[in-house]
C-alpha cells in the first residue's frame, strides 16, 4: 500500500516516488520513470547495489531508460536508502528477494502492464538479488541485464571454513556491528572525480565498515548463487568493466558460460571500472547504454510480435 506519491514532470519523463509497505510491516521507498508522450516499450526493475539506493544513485539508468522508451521502477531494500531499517544492515538476503518479488509483481500484475514484457536490471549486489528472483520465478521475467553482478566468490578470497563458522555464530550475536574490515570501494568501484563526491555526499548511501550480519549474508548469498550458475535460463546480457576491482569479471564469465540459457551475451569493457553505468566518463557511459537499450529493444520487440 503507497503512503503518499510525488509526481515531477521532467522533459519527456514523469518521475514518481512512493511507499509501500512489506510483509515484515516496514515503510520501503519506490520510484519510477515513464515517458511522459509514448507508449511504452516493456517493464524494467532495478536491483540497486549494496549500500547505494535507487532515486539519486541510478537515476542515470532510470533516466536513460525511459528516455528510450521503457517504464523503470527502482526499490530501495531495507537497511538502505529511503526505507525503513538500520542503515547498511541485511538481515536476511532472502528477504530482500522477497520484498522485491513481491513489489516487483505487483507493478507486473497491474491491468495496464499484463501485456508488456518485464525485464531485470541489477548493479553489483543487485545482480545477484536478479539472479535469485529469476530461481523463485523461473519463467515469469523476459531477461536480465546484470551489470558487474555478485554472483561468486573468487578462490584465493573465499575464508577458510573455520572463520566461516565463526562468522555464522558472531553474526547472530553481534549482527549490526560494523567490525569487517573494507578498503575505500568508492575509489575502487568510482572512476569519475564529480560522481565519486555525489556518492559520498548522498546521505542515503551507507558508507560505513559492513555490518556482521550484512557481511554474512552477502557471504552466504554469493555461495549460494555459485553453486547454482549452471540453472540460470531466462535470456540476459552482463556487462562488466575489465579493470573492475569489485567483483571480478572472470566471475561473469564462469556464469556466462555456465548458464543454460539459450539466449545470452556477455560485454566486456577494457579500461573500465565497476561503475559501468554512473562512475565512468561520459563517453563510456554512453557505450555501455547503446549496448543495453540496443539488447533490450531487439528482445522487447521481438517478444511482443510473438504475443501478437
Amino acid at each position: 500500500m503507497a503512503s503518499f506519491k510525488l509526481e515531477m514532470a521532467e522533459d519527456t519523463i514523469k518521475y514518481e516516488e512512493e511507499y509501500v509497505s512489506n510483509m515484515r510491516g516496514m515503510k520501503l521507498f519506490a520510484c519510477q520513470w515513464s515517458p511522459l508522450n509514448n507508449e511504452s516499450k516493456a517493464l524494467v526493475f532495478l536491483c540497486h547495489g549494496y549500500a547505494m539506493e535507487c532515486s539519486i544513485s541510478m537515476r542515470g539508468t532510470g533516466r536513460r531508460l525511459a528516455e528510450a522508451g521503457f517504464v523503470v521502477h527502482g526499490l530501495d531494500y531495507e537497511g538502505h536508502g529511503k526505507s525503513d531499517g538500520l542503515q547498511g544492515y541485511i538481515n536476511s538476503f532472502s528477504d530482500v528477494v522477497s520484498d522485491c518479488s513481491n513489489y516487483f509483481t505487483t507493478i507486473c500484475e497491474k491491468a495496464e502492464h499484463r501485456r508488456k514484457q518485464r525485464f531485470l536490471l541489477g548493479e553489483s549486489m543487485g545482480g545477484a538479488v536478479v539472479l535469485m528472483l529469476h530461481r523463485k520465478e523461473p519463467t515469469y521475467w523476459d531477461g536480465a541485464i546484470l551489470v558487474a553482478p555478485m554472483c561468486k566468490i573468487v578462490e584465493d578470497m573465499k575464508p577458510r571454513p573455520i572463520v566461516i563458522t565463526i562468522l555464522s555464530k558472531l553474526s547472530n550475536v553481534i549482527p549490526t556491528w560494523q567490525i569487517i574490515p573494507s578498503g575505500d570501494v568508492i575509489d575502487r568501484a568510482i572512476k569519475n572525480e564529480e560522481w565519486r563526491a555525489e556518492v559520498r555526499n548522498n546521505p542515503y548511501c551507507y558508507k560505513g565498515r559492513p555490518r556482521l550480519k550484512t557481511g554474512y549474508e552477502l557471504f552466504m548469498a554469493s555461495l549460494d548463487i555459485e553453486s547454482n550458475l549452471d540453472k540460470v535460463t531466462l535470456p540476459f546480457i552482463i556487462v562488466h568493466g575489465g579493470d573492475d576491482a569489485v567483483t571480478d569479471p572472470s566471475v561473469s564469465e564462469a556464469l556466462y558460460t555456465l548458464a543454460e540459457s539459450k539466449d545470452k551475451m556477455m560485454k566486456l569493457y577494457p579500461g573500465m571500472c565497476h561503475a559501468l553505468t554512473s562512475g565512468e566518463p561520459t563517453e563510456n557511459i554512453d557505450v555501455v547504454f547503446a549496448d543495453i537499450i540496443r539488447w533490450l529493444d531487439e528482445r522487447a520487440s521481438s517478444l511482443q510480435a510473438a504475443i501478437l
